[in-house]
C-alpha cells in the first residue's frame, strides 16, 4: 500500500536580535507521467523567495526527502507556521 502524500508544509524561523526572518515550505505534487515532484520554496519573509522542483521515481522517494527536509530544517530552528518559535 503506498504511502499517503504529506499535507504541504510551511515553516519559518524569525530571530529578531538577527534581523533574520525565513521561511521554508514544501509540498509534494504528482508529474503527468506517472512521476512525483517535491516543491521547495524559501527566503526572506515578505518576499516571493525560490523555488526548487525535485522530481523523484516514485512517491516513495519524494515523501522520504519530504521528511527527511522536514526534520533537518526544524532541527536548525524552523517551526510550524502556525506555531510560535520557542525563541518568542
Amino acid at each position: 500500500m503506498p504511502k499517503p502524500e504529506p499535507e504541504p508544509l510551511h515553516l519559518r524561523r524569525i530571530d529578531a536580535a538577527r534581523n533574520m526572518l525565513r521561511f521554508y515550505a514544501l509540498s509534494t505534487q504528482p508529474t503527468l507521467f506517472g512521476e512525483m515532484s517535491l516543491i521547495r520554496d524559501w527566503g526572506r519573509i515578505g518576499t516571493s523567495g525560490k523555488t526548487m522542483v525535485q522530481t523523484f521515481g516514485g512517491s516513495a522517494e519524494a515523501i522520504e526527502a519530504f521528511v527527511r527536509l522536514e526534520r533537518a530544517k526544524q532541527r536548525r530552528g524552523y517551526a510550524v507556521a502556525d506555531q510560535k518559535p520557542s525563541y518568542l
